[in-house]
């Protein structure tokens, strides 16, 4: 189990005392468990509304997460708009990203792109950080993310950047 549904539940009062247990027993099973590893999954049903926990003790380098989502690990230009990139041609499948560093916090940027499916089940955005529970794997990325944890959070250093 080890890296299961680490982050932030979003549990609302509304929820059922089940629920909201469980969420809990969760959280607190797996606090402390972030030193590196990939995340695999988390509880089925409960949505996530942050990972506030960075992956890393070094702080994440806004150059280099630059570099990552212009390059052709992440592909972040396939689906988004990216001001300032000087890149021709951006995709217009997911939102642009103008201003996301003023929308949304480090934790819910790192949600997003850790496995954004614990945001919204239906999204096309791969998963850049989670490994189990995944179906059409790429050979070369069955059992490792795509970007490991230090790359995650370059990329939120340089997303924050985007006010």
């Amino acid at each position: 189990m080890g890296g299961e549904g680490l982050g932030i539940l979003a549990l609302k009062r509304n929820k059922p005392v089940g629920t909201r247990l469980k969420a809990l027993v969760v959280v607190a099973a797996h606090c402390g468990l972030l030193g590196g590893c990939a995340y695999t999954s988390g509880p089925p049903g409960l949505p996530q509304a942050a990972m506030d926990e960075p992956l890393t003790a070094a702080p994440g380098d806004p150059t280099r997460g630059r570099e990552i989502v212009v390059g052709r690990d992440a592909n972040c230009l396939f689906c988004h708009a990216i001001p300032g990139t000087g890149e021709r041609f951006m995709g217009n499948i997911g939102p642009p990203l103008s201003g996301v560093g003023s929308k949304l916090t480090a934790g819910e940027l790192r949600l997003r792109i850790v496995d954004p499916t614990r945001v919204k089940s239906d999204v096309v955005m791969p998963a850049y950080h989670r490994v189990g529970g995944l179906d059409q794997v790429a050979q070369q990325y069955r059992g490792r993310p795509i970007l490991d944890a230090q790359q995650v959070e370059d990329v939120i250093a340089y997303l924050l950047t985007l006010k």
